[in-house]
Formats: structure tokens, sequence, C-alpha cells
């Protein structure tokens, strides 16, 4: 081979290496001629937290009702949803799969505070989104920080606000004491009620943290009682909720019962805690409940339920956890709805900062999604509600203001 032949071969060589590093960096973004939109997504389908695995289940089921009925602007939705068992390596270790071997285009509504800080440096170094993650923490809606990851539901530190200031409004000087799960969540929404009540966070006279598989809720519901408190904040998930509840009532003990949203739920939390049990329930919530008759005669539930029939035959249909799914599921289908033939990674961000007044279905009448450059906190908007024994009643208008921290707000 003549030095001639053998120096072109080197040059092509030097062209196609060139070609595939360049193809590599954007190798997640997808061609107008691609025929699928690859998802990523983790959930805790095993574990303490697996109650919530049926968000990731209905989101699934979702796309397949997408796909059946022709896709996205044409493509179909490939989710490729991973158990990470609500641990934080785990989710590293398998977001790393998803992006560098499954190729996925985004990283969508994945589970937990902790798996989700695991992997905002990685997905935001290549500039991957991570969008509508499920998680209330304020750390994962800030754009000027992190602008490739963008929360979804209100934050918990708004929603404890929000508690707090009702309890100004309507019980001024009452003794208050916690009950909330020891994680990021329920110290969340703790600092939330403490920022809430400034100077007066001295009337929460006893705060009992829990761990999600701890066997003495009964001991701790005993102790609060014998504080006096005469206002019970409980933060956690929804099968310590419901026993939080028919504990108190069976100890003849009936404080106003303040119930974090996730929980808030007639068919997972208060029907099995017995709804006589569960009369005078106050939460904050922005979806519908499913459970709830108000809904009975809603076009949007009938949807659901209609959907969970022949699109998830084995949910349940009364749980909040895969109604959040579905939600967040039409929230991110709109988003590549917008995003046309141009499926790029800049252009999906562009896109879900251009959501204006959009309003899945099944969120409460008047909260709308928002977003923008600056606002990465799609939903800030909550209404208050008590249980009758039978609906949920609203208490006031929808709730506007509470989330301060958001810019543009």
């Amino acid at each position: 081979m003549n030095r001639n032949v053998a120096g072109r071969i080197l040059v092509a060589l030097l062209i196609a290496l060139t070609s595939l590093s360049a193809m590599s960096l954007k190798r997640g973004d997808q061609s107008a001629g691609d025929d699928e939109i690859r998802i990523g997504n983790l959930m805790p389908y095993t574990g303490p937290l697996s109650e919530f695995a049926a968000i990731g289940k209905a989101e699934a089921a979702y796309f397949d009702m997408v796909n059946e009925r022709g896709g996205i602007n044409g493509r179909k939705v490939r989710f490729i949803s991973h158990d990470d068992n609500s641990d934080p390596t785990t989710a590293l270790e398998l977001t790393r799969g998803l992006v560098e071997k499954e190729n996925v285009l985004l990283m969508f509504g994945s589970f937990g505070t902790p798996g989700n800080l695991a992997v905002r440096a990685f997905l935001n170094e290549r500039k991957i989104p991570q969008l509508f993650v499920a998680s209330g923490n304020e750390e994962l809606g800030k754009p000027e920080a992190f602008p490739w990851t963008m929360g979804w539901q209100p934050s918990f530190r708004a929603e404890g606000r929000i508690y707090a200031n009702y309890i100004q409004a309507f019980y001024p000087n009452r003794k208050i004491v916690m009950l909330w799960q020891d994680d990021q969540f329920g110290r969340d929404l703790y600092k939330g009620i403490q920022d809430g009540l400034g100077d007066l966070k001295r009337l929460i006279i006893v705060g009992i943290a829990f761990d999600i598989a701890d066997q003495h809720i009964d001991g701790h519901v005993s102790i609060l009682k014998q504080s006096g408190a005469e206002i019970l904040v409980f933060a956690g998930a929804p099968a310590t909720a419901s026993q939080v509840i028919r504990l108190a009532a069976d100890l003849r003990w009936h404080p106003v019962f303040l119930l974090n949203d996730a929980s808030a739920s007639i068919g997972t939390a208060l029907k099995p805690a017995g709804v006589a049990k569960s009369a005078g329930v106050i939460s904050a919530s922005f979806l519908k409940d499913p459970t709830d008759p108000a809904w009975n005669d809603d076009p949007a539930i009938r949807n659901w339920l209609s959907f969970m029939d022949q699109y998830y035959p084995t949910g349940d249909k009364g749980s909040s956890a895969a109604l959040y799914g579905y939600a967040a599921a039409e929230t991110l289908a709109q988003v590549l709805k917008q995003c046309g033939d141009d499926l790029s990674r800049e252009n999906v961000m562009r896109q879900a900062k251009a959501l204006k007044d959009y309003q899945p279905t099944v969120l409460l009448p008047g909260i709308k999604i928002n977003t923008g450059p600056e606002n990465f906190r799609p939903i800030t908007q909550m209404r208050l509600v008590q249980f009758d024994g039978l609906t949920w009643q609203p208490i006031g208008d929808v709730i506007e203001n509470a989330f301060s921290d958001v810019p543009g707000r």
C-alpha cells in the first residue's frame, strides 16, 4: 500500500470517527423520520413506597391509549419504566442506562425527591430534559441552576403554608401537633407549616417523625392526644393516614385534622379508616377525587373510569396516585404535541416552558398549568376541601398566592 492510499484511508477514518462523535452528542434527539418517542421513567414498583407505583402504571397505560389512537404527531410513544426501589444510587444507575443504552429523549415523571435529586446533575450536564418529576420538593424547580429539570405538582412547602394560613384564619392560638413522615417530603411540609406560622410556630407543641415502616403509630397517636392539642397535621402516605384517622377516633380524640394532599383520597385513605371516623378531615387539593360522588356525572371522570377499564383493568379506579399519573401524562403529551416535528431536546424544553392556561382534564375547576423561562413549577394553585362523610366540600376559592417563591406569581 503506497503512502497516498494510506493517507486517504487515514483521513477517511478520521472523518468517520468525527461524525460518530458528533452523532453521539445528539443521539437522543429524534429526527422527523423517527417513528417513536422514547421516554424514560423510574418508579418504586417494590419497596416501602410501592403504593405510589400506580403513578407509573397509569402513565404506561396512558401511553398505550395514545399509541392505539395513532400516537403523537404520528409517532408511537415507547415508555420505558424501571423499578428503582426508592434508592437514589439505583436511580442514578438506571438513569444512566436509560440515557446511554435505551437512548431516551427525556426522563419523565420519576417518583420521589432523593432519586430525582440524585440524577439531576447527570441529566443537566448532558442537557437531557427531566420533566414533570413526581415530587413537590422546591429544589426540583430551579431553572437558574438546573435549566433541564422541571417539577409538576405544587411544592410541599407551599402546601404546608396553606395549612398554616388556614389555622391562623380559623383556629388562632390553638395548640398544634404534627405527625410527619421522616423523609424529605415530610420535612418539607413541616417546614412549610413553620414558615406560614412565623412567630406563631411556638404553637406546635409536639412534632413526631415516623418511618414509613413504623410499627408504633398507635403509640405516637396516643402521645399526641395526651398533649391536649386541638389541631393535628398529618404528612405521610395514604395507608398510614388511614391508620391515624382510625386510631384518633378510637381514642375519642377529635382534633381539627389536616391531611396532606397525597393522602386525601376517599378511596385509599378515608374509606379504609371509616367514613364516619374521617368526617371533618381537611386537605388542600388540585386533582379531582375519582371516588368522590360529586364527580359522578363529570365527563372527565367518566373518561377516566373508561380508561381504567380498557387500559389498566388491574388498577384501582379510586387511586389518587393513578389519577396523578394520568394527569401528568396528559401534560407531557401536550408538550410533545406542541413540539411538532422538532423533537430535539432543546425544543422539548422550549415547549415545556410554554404552557399557558393548560388544564389536564382531571384537575379541579379553576386550576391551570402555566410555565415560563423562570417558572418551572407548573401547578401553583390548590383548593382547601373538607370531607363531610360523603364528599369533599370546597372551603373558599382556589388559592392563588400561597407560592410567593415563584417568579412572576
